[in-house]
């Protein structure tokens, strides 16, 4: 073997090592019978992560300018308190925050239905602490969504 080939093969992670010897992952969310592509797909990263920056902004606004008595240094910490609020009380109703909505996502239960209030309980706690939501399965949800049995689609 050519140690370009070995380290290309490093570089690319472990998922694209096994497809080079012939595994067929599918596509993502072929396992929770969703379709590949248009509404009910997987949300794909950049969509979720813009939606998640609009949220974002949109909780230190609100933070900056009716909880922290405009003092920057508080505003982080009443931002992701408004964010855990936010989120429990859009996801838990319609099923999207305003950024999601905007991007054109939605939250659902891995069976297609919605989130009851205890999983989307679950959900936003660990999006808050952050380091769950940079976890990632072979379908590109994070830890929070998988653990609360959800997924983001394309509406």
């Amino acid at each position: 073997m050519d140690n370009r080939q070995a380290i290309g093969s490093w570089l690319s992670g472990p998922r694209a090592a096994a497809e080079s010897m012939g595994v067929d992952f599918g596509y993502r969310g072929q396992r929770l019978g969703l379709p590949e592509q248009g509404p009910g797909s997987v949300a794909p990263l950049g969509r979720r992560v813009g939606a998640l920056f609009v949220d974002w902004a949109l909780c230190m606004l609100i933070a900056y300018g009716l909880l922290a008595g405009r003092d920057g240094q508080t505003t982080g910490n009443w931002a992701l308190g408004v964010l855990l609020v936010l989120s429990l009380l859009t996801v838990g109703t319609v099923g999207f925050t305003p950024g999601k909505r905007l991007f054109g996502l939605r939250v659902i239960a891995e069976n297609g239905g919605r989130l009851g209030f205890g999983r989307v309980l679950v959900r936003t706690v660990l999006l808050c602490l952050a380091i769950p939501a940079l976890v990632w399965d072979r379908d590109r949800r994070g830890l929070h969504d998988r653990l609360a049995r959800a997924v983001q689609v394309r509406m």
